[in-house]
């Protein structure tokens, strides 16, 4: 019955090597790891509220307060005033931010090209395919399996 190891214990010490590997990328940036989630975030549109990003990326809103800080001190993102509710503010990226994760993305796929060269084309295909389309999946489909 053990033809593999189970999915996680695979995956988690991956996942550990490629944020170990993307650490001296982000801090040539200047970003943490929550930084550049939200900058990914942000890419995708334009978000209503501070709660929205935290559910969006998987962080508790407490924790990224200082993180929105920082980056709307540095130029990075701006939170303006929601015109449908003056209380909410819009969280959008400036174009240094978008300059900024461009920067840093291109450094971590580059990183992420070197170690998908020691697949096939084929293999690295399927990989990219099958990651793509289990992320994709709800959280609850997956613990509920």
């Amino acid at each position: 019955m053990t033809d593999r190891p189970d999915l996680a214990a695979m995956i988690v010490p991956l996942s550990r090597a490629l944020v170990d590997a993307e650490l001296p990328v982000l801090r040539e940036h200047d970003l943490s790891m929550w930084a550049y989630s939200v900058l990914l975030a942000l890419d995708e549109r334009p978000l209503r509220t501070q709660a929205a990003l935290a559910e969006s990326i998987g962080a508790d809103k407490t924790r990224i307060i200082g993180v929105l800080d920082d980056l709307q001190r540095r130029g990075l993102i701006d939170r303006t005033p929601d015109p449908a509710d003056r209380r909410a503010r819009v969280l959008s990226l400036t174009a240094e931010g978008r300059r900024v994760r461009d920067s840093a993305q291109t450094g971590i796929r580059h990183k992420e090209e070197r170690l998908l060269a020691r697949l096939s084309v084929e293999d690295r295909r399927g990989f990219l395919r099958a990651l793509r389309a289990l992320a994709a999946l709800p959280h609850e489909e997956i613990t509920n399996a």
